[in-house]
């Protein structure tokens, strides 16, 4: 039974480091308003980036139908609110992120950017570009599972447990990123939008002369960085590709990282509103697992030896490749068709080696294949005289999983797993403008869900005399649905109220179905699906320069997905209840000096249960950040200064609430910079005052005060130069 212990915390170390190599930190050892007077007119949206409708001002007044603002509509506005002015769902509390914003960031990721957002928790495993994951209104170690993340309204998540890995995406190839909190966007984008949607709209380059932009940068620890950019468009055609490639020694012994990227997208235009568009993308990764810091009551490795390995050996491999194309028309005016579909294909390696021998190491690889078709229509009308937006669609979404687990990665595979993952759903949402003042949304989804999944066991491969024994078969199907209802009212020019209500569900990953069963018990891969109950309220105000948003919300959740120290299996939970409150708030004092203000409180317990009353591992009941943005002369000299802030956070593993919490901390990044004619320039030092801490632990299961940490780094620097041509 010790021997087959042993062989099962390997296999979850397997996981748990592939999910690393793919962004995530969960290594938790398993797998403007108007009068009322005004015509209502709903804004615009352009489908083949978006699926999300209404705005968070309400709808637009004094555009008359037919006045020309159609698919054309502009990106949202950047009036340095911060708040969202662009395309969002009715009644739900949203921001948009803009272009402007992501490029000035001080830090150096994705993840640094969407961190401030209030609701939006961040951890990081190395501090290195790719080790982080985000996690909306407070899941701990599932946020990954429970944020839904998309490019140009197209799913990314995949059926394992690896999560979005950001640092695939092209930093300034991104037009925009919104965020939608709660689960209202399961009606357009289906499983997995519990805590919310992050939609990732990149740039085009329809209508742009031909232009170029090449950026190199070095920093800490052997960073080095290089990125090129090249538009063009001629006629009905236009193009744009995006490149970047990252070397670093890391912060850790064995930290190395590589990586390259890189994306295209080709459009033609039919001159009437139609047209056909190609994406291409692919990445490729390299990544040094150095493991974590072991803390004992005695003893501390974040002491005496931070930079350290655990694992000197370890790492991780993984290649991408993800295309899509789409043909969109104009059927008749204001009604638009899109068809598109794509393919995406995940190769992961990872190799582990024992300090106990041979005997216990460990290799892992898997590749997944995902389709999808999402032909969608989009049409605006009017409903008993009010102006009225429809999208409505079809999805299907098929995944193959094979994974081989094995001791080394030359060997054959113990246990080789083969799961398959198909869902076809029907959705509809509709936003109406029932008055001047007010607009309403609601729709659903219906999903059918099918699973296979099949595992074949090899007792004479080495090290399988030890592993457990052979998978049940499974063969399930399920129906499920999304529901959403919204509301926004402007009570004046400068104050609106915005609700919402919504079902969701999320689907087991495919990791979670694998290590569902105890250690020497044949796992059947059955799980239940998640599903959770949402209600929000909230209000948006200005005054001046100042704005402001506030929202409440509630969630009932039901057979969520959780791991348990306990058993070291995956399971579904008794109830349990998120409740919480995010504000926001911006002051334009000046032309050239803006501030941004975000804190959030998510109260995040088990409700039923042995864990009854403790809180969920990994989630700070507060967050919060302040910024700046400081234009000091002109485009030639700007600077941008990020703070962000955590409360204590219990560890991963720490259900029982008994371990020491991971402390909180703040941390200030700082970025001065300016641009010269085609030339520009960057300074961006991230914890500017050195503060060593983690914000990721491990706790064991059975004896206080003993942890394994993942340290930080402290200050570091990163200069980049370039010029546009």
């Amino acid at each position: 039974m010790g021997a087959r212990k042993r062989a099962g915390a390997s296999a979850r170390r397997i996981v748990a480091a592939l999910a690393l190599t793919a962004g995530i930190v969960t290594l938790d050892y398993r797998p403007a308003m108007a009068q009322p007077n005004e015509t209502t007119v709903l804004p615009e949206i352009n489908v083949t980036n978006t699926r999300l409708v209404g705005r968070t001002g309400g709808a637009r007044r004094g555009v008359a139908p037919g006045s020309g603002a159609g698919a054309d509509t502009p990106a949202p506005t950047d009036d340095g609110s911060g708040i969202a002015t662009g395309t969002i769902i009715t009644g739900a509390s949203s921001t948009v992120i803009t272009a402007r914003e992501i490029e000035r960031s001080p830090g150096q990721t994705l993840q640094d950017v969407v961190a401030r957002e209030p609701g939006i928790q961040v951890r990081s495993l190395f501090g290195g570009a790719n080790s982080a994951t985000v996690d909306m209104r407070g899941f701990g170690a599932a946020g990954t599972s429970n944020t839904l993340v998309l490019i140009n309204g197209r799913r990314l998540n995949d059926i394992d447990l690896a999560g979005v890995d950001f640092s695939a995406i092209p930093k300034h190839s991104i037009e925009r990123i919104e965020i939608t909190r709660g689960n209202s966007g399961a009606v357009l984008y289906g499983d997995g939008a519990v805590g919310g949607v992050i939609n990732i709209v990149t740039k085009n380059a329809v209508g742009l002369p031909p232009s170029g932009r090449v950026q190199a940068g070095f920093g800490s620890f052997n960073t080095v960085e290089g990125n090129l950019a090249a538009n063009t468009s001629s006629g009905p055609f236009a193009a744009s590709v995006h490149a970047n490639g990252l070397r670093s020694d890391g912060y850790r012994q064995n930290n190395r990282l590589r990586q390259d990227n890189a994306a295209g997208d080709f459009r033609w235009s039919d001159g009437q509103g139609g047209g056909a568009y190609f994406n291409l993308s692919g990445d490729d990764q390299h990544l040094g697992l150095p493991g974590g810091r072991r803390v004992t009551l005695t003893t501390s490795e974040l002491a005496t030896n931070r930079r350290g390995a655990t694992s000197p050996f370890d790492f991780a491999e993984r290649q991408g490749l993800n295309a899509t194309l789409g043909v969109s028309r104009v059927l008749w005016p204001g009604t638009e068709i899109v068809v598109d579909g794509g393919v995406r294909n995940k190769r992961q390696e990872a190799g582990f080696f024992s300090a106990f021998g041979s005997a216990f190491d460990s290799g892992f690889k898997a590749n997944l294949t995902a389709l999808s078709a999402t032909p969608r229509l989009l049409s605006q009308h009017s409903v008993g005289g009010a102006p009225g937006k429809l999208i409505a669609g079809f999805d299907l979404q098929h995944a193959n999983y094979d994974s081989d687990r094995s001791r080394h990665l030359g060997d054959p595979p113990i246990h080789r797993y083969d799961l398959q993952q198909t869902t076809a759903a029907l959705y509809a949402q509709e936003t109406i403008g029932i008055r001047s003042d007010t607009d309403v949304a609601f729709g659903g989804r219906v999903q059918r869900n099918a699973i296979g999944a099949r595992d074949r066991f090899d007792p004479t491969a080495p090290g399988g005399a030890f592993a457990g024994p052979e998978g049940l078969p499974l063969d399930r199907s399920e129906w499920q649905y999304a529901w959403h209802i919204g509301l926004e009212h402007r009570v004046t020019r400068e104050v609106a109220l915005f609700a919402r209500a919504a079902r969701s569900f999320r689907l087991p990953n495919v990791d979670e179905r694998v290590a569902m069963s105890p250690f020497g018990v044949a796992t059947s891969f059955n799980l239940k699906t998640q599903t959770s109950h949402d209600v929000e309220g909230g209000i948006r105000a200005s005054a001046g320069s100042f704005t402001w948003q506030t929202s409440l919300y509630v969630m009932a959740l039901k057979d969520e997905l959780h791991f348990s120290p306990a058993t070291f299996t995956n399971t579904n939970l008794d109830p349990t209840r998120r409740v919480g409150v995010e504000n926001v708030l911006t002051w334009r004092a000046s032309e050239a000096l803006r501030f941004k203000a975000g804190l959030a409180y998510t109260r995040a317990t088990f409700r039923e249960g042995p864990f009854a009353g403790n809180d969920v591992p990994l989630v700070s009941p507060w967050t919060g950040s302040v910024a700046v943005s400081w234009d000091i002369y002109r485009k030639y000299l700007v600077l941008d200064a990020v703070a962000r802030v955590f409360s204590n956070r219990r560890m991963d593993n720490d259900q029982n609430n008994v371990q020491p919490p991971i402390p909180g901390k703040a941390v200030v990044d700082l970025r001065l910079g300016g641009e010269i004619d085609r030339l520009f320039w960057s300074v961006s030092v991230q914890n500017l005052f050195n503060t060593l801490y983690f914000d990721y632990a491990v706790a064991s299961a059975f004896t206080l005060g003993t942890y394994s940490a993942y340290p930080l780094p402290g200050r570091t620097f990163m200069v980049k130069a370039g010029m546009t041509f």
